[in-house]
């Protein structure tokens, strides 16, 4: 049985990636997913194989039937709603065919297009198709369009990708630039107060650790940050002062079993000393996450011989958090109620 978490929303695209009338495939949770833009500019998802051929729907085109937008299939033209997956039309039928094109539909995954991205909703059920839960709320306002986006693919579980995600003891190891935490720096306390968020939890508002030599240069004073987790796999931060707003999300994503895509989306406003940087900072921000997946790489290595992995205190907690709020969200769904955070507040103390 997948150890992947359904039911929830997980990033799909971004609104660039979806041209109007255009559609590619991507892998969600082990499924095919046609992603695309109908001719009507709206966002949507289908399982990208044919009910009738298995042939997939991404290698046909977008057409209007009956005043709907629909995916035709490439194989034999049968056409399905982009908005429902219910299948429109089957050219081949003849009049006196014991067959409803009706009655035939290809999976339809809601999709939700906000801050230029789009999220799908995975459910649990294939055949489900009542109204999503709302999705979730990350906090970006008015941040309408990213300034940049990167990504990269995991060699990775989703449950190794959003530990190594989350780990704050390897950044003067593996992120020891210069201008980020020099190895110079040397290690210092740092004490941080987590609190309970919805599906995950947040380390409150805080200054931003003194080696940050960034955000010194880049924001000046009275800058604050405040980070914040989610299931299944979000992370975002603000960092802020009264004028200035940098906000990064990143998304984990996991294409099955043992594959995971990481999205890096960035947005700022009022930071004319960021819009300068942009050509440096889009190269910085690659390197991090080519950082991070050398060492999945490596980690990879040891993981081939299955070892226990030892995971201490205070410096591995939100991975134990994590999981148990994986638990959770899977006995919520099996006894059919309302989840409940497990996790209290606390304040967390390591060096770094």
């Amino acid at each position: 049985m997948s150890d992947l978490l359904r039911d929830l929303w997980y990033f799909a695209a971004t609104s660039r990636e979806l041209q109007r009338g255009a559609m590619f495939r991507r892998e969600i949770l082990g499924e095919p997913v046609l992603l695309g833009r109908d001719d009507e500019g709206r966002a949507f998802a289908l399982r990208d194989i044919c009910p009738h051929r298995a042939v997939p729907l991404s290698a046909g085109r977008i057409e209007a039937t009956n005043g709907v937008q629909t995916v035709e299939c490439p194989y034999h033209g049968w056409r399905f709603g982009t908005q429902d997956g219910i299948c429109k039309q089957i050219p081949s039928l003849v009049d006196g065919q014991p067959y409803e094109a009706g009655r035939i539909r290809v999976r339809h995954f809601p999709t939700h297009e906000t801050n230029g991205i789009v999220l799908v909703f995975v459910s649990s059920d294939a055949r489900v198709t009542g109204a999503p839960p709302p999705p979730p709320e990350f906090g970006l306002g008015d941040l309408v369009e990213p300034k940049f986006v990167i990504h990269r693919i995991f060699a990775a579980t989703m449950d190794n990708a959003v530990v190594g995600l989350m780990d704050p003891a390897h950044v003067p190891y593996v992120h020891n630039q210069w201008w980020w935490r020099p190895p110079s720096s040397g290690r210092r306390l740092k004490e941080k107060r987590f609190v309970p968020r919805e599906r995950g939890w947040a380390i409150e508002r805080h200054a931003p650790s003194g080696n940050s030599l960034a955000y010194r240069m880049l924001f000046g004073g009275q800058v604050t940050t405040e980070i914040s987790f989610m299931l299944p796999g979000f992370r975002w931060e603000v960092v802020d002062n009264p004028k200035s707003r940098l906000f990064t999300l990143t998304c984990l994503t996991p294409e099955n079993e043992t594959s995971t895509r990481i999205t890096q989306v960035t947005y700022w406003k009022n930071a004319p000393l960021l819009d300068a940087v942009k050509p440096i900072l889009i190269p910085a921000a690659r390197e991090f996450l080519d950082q991070d997946g050398r060492m999945v790489d490596l980690q990879n290595e040891g993981l081939a011989y299955s070892p226990s992995m030892l995971w201490i205190d205070d410096i591995d907690v939100q991975a134990k958090w994590y999981l148990k709020l994986k638990r959770e969200w899977t006995k919520s769904r099996e006894e059919e109620r309302d989840f409940v955070n497990p996790i209290e507040p606390t304040t967390l103390k390591w060096m770094s």
